[in-house]
């Protein structure tokens, strides 16, 4: 993942996310850990609205379609 796709999934991660629950913890841990299935596979467990969730689905294919250029 590049460094700005990075921050920028994280930041927004934090500001859904609030308090620092085991999910938010294991979905930083698959952005650092670069996976993508595990981000995807968590963001599915979160009450999220259809709209952050496309949001993040999108922020998590950016990612995706990054790491296929590198």
């Amino acid at each position: 993942m590049t460094d700005q796709a990075a921050v920028s999934l994280l930041r927004w991660l934090h500001r859904q996310l609030l308090q620092p629950t085991p999910q938010r913890e294991h979905l930083e841990a698959a952005v650092a850990n670069d996976d993508p299935a595990e981000a995807r596979r968590l963001v599915g467990l979160i009450p999220f609205t259809d709209a952050q969730r496309r949001h993040v689905e999108g922020l998590i294919s950016r990612w995706e379609d990054g790491r296929g250029s590198s």
